[in-house]
């Protein structure tokens, strides 16, 4: 479950065939991602070259979100295509001469599911494509070097690939405890003292991390004026995922490996989503001295652990035995990725498994959503809503279409369909609709519930 599979997601340049001695010659990256798998400790100086390469950076316009907000400089993805292939040209020669300088990045904030805001960065169209073809040159370099128990915005990636890695640590390791990590505000508080130390110890080319410092110290705007940021990553730039990767490998994950090593006396499992980490023990004491150790090593770094959402619970096939035993009830339950992670038996033979069910802040949450959107449209016509009801219906049965979880998915297309009913009949005073009508309509545009995805000891075992 922890196995690295082979680099993939990079730029799409083709190997020159046909050499003198019939073998490929590999192209650039190919060659800096070949070196970097060869040697772990080689730090590269000449990268620049392949950041403002022209075709490097078309490639990373035209994988950008094209319906994206525009920055501070009010340049949009279409507008600035017009005339793309100047404009490129501009920016290459920038690149090149050293002339180029980040813009600020616009603050905007975003409610979160328990209620708070959210802050997001909305980065500047050339910084966006600077920084995306930034990433796709280092992502050959790191991607040799990050683990297989993290899964967060790497290329190939998922989060049902976390979910299936979790899923099968819980059921074939001996795991009885789980440690549910939360970091503290970890975008806004990366020291960026430490992230360059972290980056110099691959890339020796002072140009490539003069870059990275100019993102990191452009600031925000907010409300007008120009906020000079001394820690922290904006959340929404394109290289901000990168960053965060590369902190947490070498704060977290490369220390986690070594504690696992040496110094565990059970098993041990670990899956990292970005932030989102869980980490598994056989035995109690592992996990309180992990906890506890763990607690410093965040703290040298300039991180901290929420003390109210970090929890140690018991969890595993022998969680319901003990504390019933104990009289304690039923164990307790953790979030993560949007799923809670339930501990029950199977049916058919009362085995141990794991439930995964939508998270509930997380199904109101999107309902909310869809409650006041209908609203909106309240007077569009029938097919335009149900073409947009399906889309919607469709994409969560996509991400929540895991085993066991058909309740959820059957709740959450049942209370869709009443809001629609409950919208169709407020569109004028004698506008009420029959249900026999509305089943029609739902049964005609909303997507029936289905599992889309296998079973997680399958679909690992397919992939490994």
């Amino acid at each position: 479950m922890e196995g690295r599979g082979l680099t993939k997601g990079n730029l799409l340049q083709q190997n020159a065939t046909r050499t003198p001695s019939r073998t490929d010659a590999p192209n650039a990256l190919e060659r800096v991602r070949q070196a970097a798998r060869k040697d772990k400790k080689l730090r590269f100086t000449a990268l620049l070259h392949h950041i403002y390469n022209l075709e490097t950076l078309r490639m990373a316009y035209f994988r950008l979100k094209k319906e994206a907000s525009a920055g501070v400089d009010g340049e949009t993805w279409r507008h600035y295509g017009e005339q793309l292939e100047n404009h490129l040209q501009e920016l290459c020669e920038r690149l090149k001469q050293g002339a180029y300088r980040a813009k600020p990045v616009r603050r905007v904030y975003i409610p979160k599911a328990d209620g708070r805001q959210r802050p997001l960065g909305v980065t500047a169209l050339e910084d966006k494509i600077v920084q995306r073809a930034t990433v796709e040159v280092l992502n050959t370099i790191y991607e040799t070097d990050f683990l297989g128990f993290s899964y967060g915005f790497r290329p190939k990636r998922s989060q049902h690939q976390a979910l299936d890695a979790l899923y099968t640590g819980l059921l074939t390791r001996r795991v009885s405890w789980v440690l549910d990590l939360d970091i503290r505000s970890f975008f806004d508080k990366i020291s960026h003292e430490w992230l360059v130390k972290f980056i110099e110890h691959r890339i020796a080319d002072r140009r490539v991390v003069r870059l990275i410092q100019k993102w990191l110290n452009a600031g925000v705007l907010e409300d007008g004026k120009r906020i000079r940021v001394e820690e922290g990553t904006p959340q929404g730039g394109s290289a901000s995922p990168l960053l965060a990767n590369v902190y947490l490998h070498y704060v977290f994950d490369l220390w986690v490996q070594s504690w696992r090593r040496k110094q565990a006396r059970g098993d041990v499992i670990i899956v990292r989503f970005a932030d989102d980490i869980v980490v598994g023990f056989q035995g109690k004491s592992d996990a309180k001295r992990f906890q506890a150790e763990l607690t410093e090593r965040m703290r040298k770094f300039a991180l901290e652990l929420h003390p109210e959402k970090t929890r140690l619970l018991e969890f595993g096939p022998f969680a319901i035995r003990d504390r019933q035993r104990r009289g304690e009830g039923k164990p307790e339950t953790f979030n993560f990725l949007g799923f809670t992670h339930i501990c029950g038996k199977k049916r058919s033979s009362g085995r141990f498994t794991v439930l995964r069910q939508t998270i509930r802040k997380r199904l109101q949450a999107k309902l909310n959503e869809v409650k006041a959107e209908l609203r909106r449209r309240m007077h569009h016509p029938i097919p335009e809503v149900g073409q947009w009801l399906r889309t919607v219906v469709d994409g969560h049965n996509r991400y929540y279409g895991v085993p066991m979880n058909d309740a959820a998915l059957h709740l959450f297309r049942l209370q869709v369909g009443r809001l629609w009913h409950r919208a169709l009949s407020r569109r004028s005073q004698n506008g009420h609709v029959p249900w026999d009508r509305m089943h029609r309509l739902i049964a005609h545009w909303l997507s029936p519930v289905r599992i889309y995805h296998p079973y997680p000891l399958r679909r690992m075992g397919v992939v490994t």
